[in-house]
């Protein structure tokens, strides 16, 4: 049975027609899987994905570097709330671009309950024409990857990808419980709430994120299709407990193991300690028992070290429905990587002296983060220690409550005398970097701080660099996303 034919899908809601993608290609963020890649990506019948993480910042960079192409204002003009398009426009778009050397203006950080109407406002639209460009002009799937972790966008974030028709969610870095139900609601413009973690308690009870779809009359566009849900987890007993106590159904599962890119989960039960380079040590608990997952029912996907034909048909012959591939989609030519960093990855990649560490400080949020080592970037702890530290995005902060029983937010990369007065612990700070402003500079806008001081890249990768030059054609030095779908599926007999 091929690829083609092997898994069906007739739940009826989301997805694409009950065909199950054999590749999904990763979500890469800050706007590395944009909306290029999982355009090229979809319209090979395989599912892009765009990433939403941080897409609010990445679409008013696009404004005010002029809106090259005119894509974002061709989107927006798609967008079913005229007055917000408006407003983007007003407040961002620079016909002519940016001067030389001026900062990019700032959306307003996320803050708790319902936070900033402007933040809500950019964030729905940011991830409406992420997906409205992924989805143009052909017929294939295109999902968007959240994080759990930065809670407090989410919700506007489901909702303007839902309101540009998404096929797939797929979350990770936490356990996304209330997202099934989160879908549910928003699919009806309904009023929606999920809890937000909180560092204390607040007398008045848990912290909530609200989204009201009211605000803008949603409920007069009839309702929107309910996408399919792809939670992202490391074992199976993590897909048992979603299936257990999420608030609403899962389509199935990505699971993804420690040799993947970007935030691996900790090692089980504290792992084996850290290796000679500090990085995390995984051991037998952290292996993927397939034997479990396809116990579960369910579709699932093998991310992480599955860039080669072998390991696709391999997660086929496993009972998977195919891989999720994330570092060959990253230097390719439609990614979202600044041109001169994809030059320096694929020149490493082709001489073999490529190097990824697993490093369990770099982030912010505490989960080991795969760092490629790569001069000029913040991978040089000496010229990151020169860096200003600095917080003005605030993606990755924490919410804790004051003594006075307000809420307030921290970030171990900020300024250390700053987070130490909010109450966080020195030790926390020791080795945290800013990813924020790091993979806004990944992707060509990096920020000019006070002072003039720009700020400097932060690659990350998945372990198996290799596959850069596995899938270079035969004298080039550049490729595209359809020759990693080609060489993938070149051992799935009929996969294309």
């Amino acid at each position: 049975m091929d690829a083609s034919s092997q898994h069906t899908n007739e739940r009826g809601r989301g997805g694409h027609g009950g065909h199950l993608p054999t590749i999904i290609q990763g979500g890469m963020g800050v706007a590395v899987s944009n909306w290029r890649l999982a355009n090229a990506v979809a319209s090979q019948g395989q599912l892009g994905v765009v990433s939403g993480t941080g897409i609010d910042t990445v679409m008013v960079r696009r404004l005010q570097d002029g809106d090259i192409g005119g894509h974002i204002r061709r989107a927006l003009e798609s967008f079913p709330f005229p007055d917000v398009t408006k407003e983007m426009l007003r407040r961002y778009f620079l016909p002519d671009g940016r001067p030389d050397g001026k900062a990019y203006a700032r959306v307003p950080m996320a803050t708790h309950v319902d936070g900033s109407p402007l933040k809500r406002a950019v964030t729905m639209a940011a991830n409406f024409v992420e997906v409205f460009l992924a989805k143009e002009g052909h017929d294939g799937p295109v999902g968007v990857n959240l994080l759990t972790k930065i809670q407090l966008p989410n919700l506007a974030s489901l909702y303007g990808a839902m309101l540009a028709k998404v096929d797939y969610v797929l979350m990770g870095a936490g356990i996304p419980l209330e997202i099934p139900q989160a879908l549910d609601k928003l699919s009806s413009h309904l009023a929606t709430s999920m809890k937000v973690d909180l560092i204390g308690k607040l007398e008045a009870g848990p912290l909530m994120a609200t989204i009201d779809p009211a605000e803008w009359d949603g409920a007069s566009l009839g309702p929107l299709q309910r996408p399919a849900f792809l939670p992202i987890i490391s074992t199976h007993a993590l897909g048992k407990v979603m299936l257990k106590r999420a608030t609403g159904s899962i389509e199935g599962f990505v699971v993804e193991y420690p040799v993947a890119g970007g935030h691996n989960a900790p090692p089980r039960g504290g792992g084996g300690g850290l290796d000679e380079r500090g990085q995390p040590i995984y051991g037998e608990r952290d292996a993927v028992d397939l034997d479990a997952m396809r116990a579960l029912g369910m579709p699932f996907w093998l991310a992480g070290g599955s860039g080669s034909p072998e390991r696709v048909r391999a997660a086929l012959d496993a009972g998977a429905a195919g891989v999720q591939v994330g570092t060959a989609f990253a230097y390719c030519d439609e990614s979202g990587l600044a041109p001169e960093l994809k030059r320096s990855v694929i020149d490493q990649a082709v001489a073999g002296t490529t190097d990824v560490l697993t490093d369990a400080r770099a982030s912010p949020t505490g989960y080991p983060f795969k760092v490629v080592t790569l001069s000029g970037t913040n991978s040089d702890e000496e010229r990151y220690q020169a860096r200003t530290r600095v917080c003005d995005l605030g993606y990755l902060r924490d919410a804790y409550t004051t003594p006075e029983g307000k809420i307030g937010f921290r970030c171990a990369s900020e300024p250390v005398a700053d987070y130490v007065a909010k109450g966080g612990d020195v030790a926390e700070t020791v080795g945290r970097k800013c990813l924020c402003n790091a993979l806004m500079a990944n992707v060509g806008m990096p920020q000019t701080q006070k002072g003039g001081e720009v700020e400097r890249p932060l690659l990350t990768s998945g372990d198996d660099m290799d596959v850069i030059r596995r899938v270079l054609p035969p004298g080039r030095t550049n490729y595209g996303a359809r020759d990693v779908l080609d060489y993938l599926l070149s051992g799935v007999a009929g996969a294309r």
